[in-house]
């Protein structure tokens, strides 16, 4: 039989977040395992790094750019157009399972999974719609604080009354009551730790005296010529204005919901043991986009920036079979690896032809040979990246906004080089016009990208900060 497949994704987890790949103040037991037993890609990217496009790109290998799906809009929704994962899967003999955050338009549709249950779901039972009255309605995530806003708050829930554990309970309840006779694919989707940032008590406990890193800044972030780049922060938080102490409580919470997520991926490996499960089954893990959390002034995502857009991702062979004896075991991989190659790799382990349109590869093969790609990013209509080894080069229709930065010697973009390594930012905007002709011809001007918009300033962006109530019957919910 073929091999069963566990993707997992978090919502807004950046890259920096497992203990095992060098962060020592976080605790993540079971995301160290899988970087312990399998392979990890540490340059993955995310093209537009926001929900819809990310997802619709794990959905059909199509980074958001090729198919103009870049934002969180309904307008060139892509997966009624080309074929999905879990289609081409179910085709192909797999009973396939969505659990948890999928953010599909509409909601509801299933795109070619046999079965989904959503965080709709989860709140519809915690209000008594599918069964009696239920205590936890009355005290679940009463705490008003928005979607999108970073404030640190405690949840008064109990451990089994959380979306993060629902999630895992109902992938073990899949499993176990699955059909054994096919191979599974199951999407366990986490909408944690997306704001709000709202941890239960003994989860924040473990980091509540803990001294946590102070937020990344650079020598660019104090020019205005750059303020382009902030837009996301204002309209969505208030990290811009926040101190430093502010931030590092914001810190806590954050790895307070990856400790929670983690903790109860515990549960969820334990139960593949038990089950044997281990032996044939892939796990892979990964994150629509990450978070600024901070750095550079900044929260929320969107843009290209290291918090923004570059996330984990881990593959974890099954136990027993020859790949897992290679020396690819335990390994640490820094090729660029972009979220399309999900698709790819998952339709690739599964023995499923991969569809003629799909801008992603097969990392298995990709890691064993010598070639180097490009990574180019658009997200919304307002940013735009170009990685090409250790160079990155952002550049915003706000004002015609540049950033260059040499990832080998500065990780977390400190050092704007735009102003000091004119050969090699005149380089870079070359591979950028080249994107430009290719996929916005439109925005060239003379052969030069040309800047639409004018940069917004506090006052004049769009805040929405993610009021909801748990009444709410949408997959937003965190």
């Amino acid at each position: 039989m073929k091999p069963n497949i566990l993707l997992i994704t978090t919502d807004q987890q950046r890259f920096d977040t497992i203990a095992a790949l060098g962060n020592d103040t976080i605790y993540t037991p079971h995301l160290d395992y899988l970087v312990d037993e399998g392979i990890t890609f540490t340059r993955c990217y995310s093209s537009a790094p926001i929900c819809m496009p990310a997802r619709a790109t794990i959905m059909n290998g199509l980074e958001g750019y090729t198919v103009n799906y870049t934002g969180n809009s309904s307008e060139n929704y892509p997966l009624s157009k080309y074929p999905t994962l879990p289609e081409l899967l179910t085709q192909n003999g797999y009973q396939t399972r969505a659990q948890g955050k999928m953010h599909f338009l509409p909601m509801r549709a299933n795109y070619g999974f046999e079965h989904m249950e959503l965080p709709s779901d989860f709140f519809r039972e915690m209000h008594g719609i599918n069964k009696g009255t239920y205590s936890a309605a009355n005290n679940f995530k009463q705490h008003g604080v928005g979607e999108n806003e970073t404030e640190p708050v405690i949840s008064n829930a109990n451990e089994v009354d959380t979306l993060t554990h629902w999630t895992v309970r109902r992938t073990v309840d899949f499993l176990e009551t699955r059909d054994d006779t096919r191979p599974f694919f199951v999407w366990t989707s986490f909408t944690k730790p997306h704001p709000p940032f709202d941890p239960l008590m003994n989860y924040w406990q473990l980091y509540a005296n803990r001294e946590m890193p102070a937020p990344v800044n650079g020598d660019w972030n104090e020019d205005e010529s750059k303020e382009a780049y902030m837009e996301p922060t204002y309209g969505l938080n208030h990290n811009s204005s926040n101190s430093e102490e502010k931030l590092k409580e914001i810190k806590k919470a954050y790895y307070a919901c990856i400790t929670q997520i983690d903790y109860n991926l515990g549960l969820l490996f334990g139960r593949l043991r038990e089950m044997d499960l281990f032996k044939n089954t892939w796990i892979i893990f990964t994150a629509d986009h990450g978070d600024m959390l901070g750095d550079h002034h900044m929260g929320a995502k969107t843009h290209h920036l290291e918090g923004s857009a570059h996330i984990p991702c881990i593959i974890r062979a099954p136990f027993g079979i020859p790949w897992q004896q290679s020396p690819l075991f335990g390994l640490k991989c820094d090729k660029l690896v972009q979220l399309s190659d999900v698709f790819a790799t998952i339709l690739s382990i599964a023995d499923v032809e991969i569809p003629e349109k799909c801008d992603g590869v097969n990392l298995l093969e990709y890691i064993k040979n010598d070639d180097e790609r490009i990574f180019y990013g658009k997200s919304v209509d307002n940013f735009y990246c170009v990685i090409e080894g250790y160079t990155k080069y952002c550049w915003s229709t706000y004002g015609g906004q540049e950033l260059l930065f040499d990832l080998s010697i500065d990780p977390m973009e400190q050092h704007d080089l735009c102003n000091t390594k004119s050969e090699l930012l005149s380089r870079m905007r070359s591979l950028f016009a080249e994107f430009l002709r290719k996929h916005e011809p439109e925005l060239l001007v003379n052969g030069v990208p040309a800047a639409t918009k004018e940069v917004k300033k506090r006052e004049d962006a769009f805040k929405w900060p993610g009021f909801h109530t748990t009444r709410f019957d949408c997959d937003v919910l965190h």
